[in-house]
């Protein structure tokens, strides 16, 4: 018996632990058994996952209790505690715990009780609960089944100590770091709406066991999952933890997935307003990942556009929320939620209505032109993107940000370049200005937000009357925290007032 089944969460977040059991048994069937594991999880490192794996094995439904944030040796703040617990796929219920984890026992009932092999010597206050309902108390720290603890612990933690900010740039261009905290307050209450493609993200955390004696390819063995929203969802999911009041406009298919991404992106406090295509399922992409590296990536995804009744409704509702907006942020990943029209009609309205626009369209193993944002105050694309939309693949990159600029119609320009950083063009009194950023973060884990956190920080920043250098340098800070861990987790304005006020500094 195990819960390998549900891949995706349910959260059940309650003051009362008689209401959480309540809902927990009422969400189970009648014949099903549970197990239960509680513990400060202040980092969800390889211990933590062999005895929750081995704990979801004993049972139908395990349930997960997080400790509150008085218990001693807690060290992070149990908010983000549960959202790290809730991102493992097998982990179907986790709880906050505001008192013991045996007074919530005595009120579940659990089958099963796992503790570590630890603590199967000293005194257990759980033992005289359990034996009294005939539950059972177990003592395991789980099977050792992969060679290097180290690498996945490494894979999951979040490590910002190679953050590197560069000390000339700002002196170039006249203003401090340390201002970037006043800028970072003034984000705080902007009423942003975003428009664009919501991917559902899973990582798989492998074992590489070795080369397969029949063919030249790698076997690997799952060992965990874990579910992020990205795309377009990642963005609005970062603008809310900078403090925007946040409405996210897109479209899903009629699945599951679509279910978890709204349910994340609710507890992120994003209001998702999404769209249902029959024709289509919610985008979804699994990364397998092994000693820190990325093997394959396989795409769920239709990538025709919407509908054009669903374009309507998409349309009637942006142009609503546009009557409160200060930022219309378009982020496109060309899955059919942006066709042409639906993007020059709600460009017109936003414009009509005096609503700043900045736009990021991806292209990676898909097709698109990000010049056909026309009239934003920002794009953010890749030089391959940049490329790709003007058909020049000679040029040097200074031409090209200056022809991007002129064919786009836009204002500023930041063109990533990956481990090279990034070029900032930008038009002042009809002449173009550009500068160089080198890379914050030289070792990055995953880097697949980093285009996300950029543009939205970066666009926030000029709605808030920032100029570009001082944008591009709080989104390029963005991007590399982003980088530093593994999945697209929404950014806060802690992180980046912490990171602003480390002393590590870099000459270019």
């Amino acid at each position: 018996m195990g819960a390998e089944g549900g891949s995706l969460h349910q959260l059940v977040d309650t003051l009362h632990g008689d209401v959480v059991c309540q809902e927990i048994r009422a969400s189970c069937r009648a014949d099903q058994t549970i197990a239960f594991v509680s513990g400060n999880f202040n980092v969800v490192h390889p211990g933590h996952l062999r005895l929750l794996k081995f704990a979801a094995e004993q049972a139908d439904v395990l349930v997960v209790g997080v400790n509150s944030d008085f218990t001693p040796g807690v060290t992070v703040a149990q908010e983000m505690r549960l959202e790290n617990v809730r991102s493992i796929s097998f982990v179907p219920h986790v709880v906050r715990l505001d008192k013991s984890a045996s007074e919530f026992i005595a009120r579940l009932k659990p089958s099963v009780v796992v503790k570590g092999k630890e603590f199967e010597n000293r005194s257990n206050p759980e033992q005289n609960i359990v034996e009294s309902y005939g539950g059972k108390l177990i003592f395991s720290s789980g099977e050792l089944r992969f060679a290097s603890l180290a690498l996945l612990e490494r894979d999951a933690n979040v490590d910002i100590s190679t953050v590197r900010k560069p000390l000339e740039f700002p002196q170039r261009h006249g203003f401090e770091i340390s201002g970037l905290k006043q800028l970072l307050g003034k984000l705080s209450g902007m009423r942003v709406a975003v428009i664009g493609d919501l991917i559902v993200d899973e990582y798989v955390t492998c074992d590489a066991v070795g080369m397969s004696q029949e063919d030249p390819t790698i076997v690997v063995t799952p060992l965990m999952t874990r579910t992020f929203v990205g795309g377009a969802g990642a963005v609005a999911s970062h603008a809310h933890g900078l403090g925007a009041d946040v409405q996210f406009f897109t479209l899903v298919g009629n699945d599951e997935a679509a279910n978890f991404a709204c349910d994340t992106l609710e507890r992120h406090g994003v209001i998702c307003k999404t769209f249902v295509d029959e024709t289509r399922p919610t985008t979804r992409k699994q990364r397998f990942r092994a000693l820190n590296k990325t093997l394959l990536r396989v795409n769920h995804l239709r990538q025709h556009a919407a509908e054009a009744d669903v374009q309507r409704q998409m349309l009637s509702a942006v142009e609503i929320a546009l009557k409160t907006s200060d930022l219309l942020l378009f982020s496109c990943f060309n899955y059919g939620c942006l066709p042409q029209d639906l993007v020059d009609a709600v460009a017109d309205r936003a414009r009509a209505m005096g609503v700043m626009m900045a736009a990021d369209s991806q292209v990676s193993s898909q097709t698109g032109d990000v010049s056909r944002f026309k009239g934003m105050t920002l794009l953010t694309p890749t030089e391959r993107e940049a490329r790709v939309a003007l058909n020049d693949f000679v040029s040097g990159l200074a031409v090209i940000s200056e022809r991007l600029i002129e064919k786009a119609r836009t204002k500023n320009l930041v063109i990533t370049l990956g481990a090279e950083g990034a070029l900032i063009n930008t038009m002042s009194d009809g002449a173009h200005n550009s500068d160089r950023l080198p890379a914050f973060n030289p070792s990055p884990k995953d880097v697949s937000g980093a285009g996300d956190s950029l543009f939205m920080a970066s666009s926030m920043a000029l709605r808030a009357g920032a100029d570009i250098w001082q944008a591009s340098y709080l989104g390029s800070l963005a991007a590399a925290l982003q980088v530093s861990r593994v999945g697209n987790l929404p950014l806060t304005t802690d992180e980046l007032v912490t990171e602003i006020d480390e002393t590590g500094f870099t000459h270019e």
